[in-house]
């Protein structure tokens, strides 16, 4: 594995730094916890913001590995946010797929600006999963390791 994929996914999925690592939040979470939204409507799911994650993971990729015409498509970013039919099989599929993702990214070019915007704009999405699996009581240690 390159070294840089190796640090950006320990920065942000799989290992504790300044916040909680996502592939860690979300191995718990439920189907119900995944749709569950505040009652003031203003924050989506938690499997919604996957589903956001993942296409624009999934459009980087593609477009690295030359391959556009299999590259993801969206009306507009809200639709980036769409669930598939909501069952546990398919949001354990989603979980699968995000993980999957952050495994199959190359490393022998430098991709730095785009995999820095990415990089911001995940740690961005992974803050509001965390936020919204707090305010359920779920996905959060007791005891932090700092």
């Amino acid at each position: 594995m390159h070294p840089l994929h190796t640090n950006l996914k320990s920065m942000t999925n799989d290992k504790e730094d300044w916040f909680p690592p996502l592939e860690k939040v979300l191995e718990d979470i439920t189907l119900e916890q995944a749709v569950w939204k505040p009652a003031d409507g203003t924050m989506n799911s938690i499997w919604e913001l996957v589903c956001h994650l993942l296409f624009y993971g999934k459009r980087l990729l593609m477009r690295f590995l030359g391959e556009t015409a299999n590259e993801p498509q969206a009306e507009d970013n809200g639709s980036t946010f769409r669930l598939p039919i909501e069952t546990f099989q398919n949001w354990k599929e989603t979980k699968q797929e995000h993980e999957d993702l952050y495994r199959q990214i190359p490393g022998e070019r430098s991709l730095v600006l785009e995999l820095k915007s990415l990089a911001m704009h995940d740690a961005y999405h992974f803050g509001q999963i965390v936020f919204l699996s707090k305010m359920q009581g779920a996905a959060w240690a007791a005891k932090r390791s700092f």
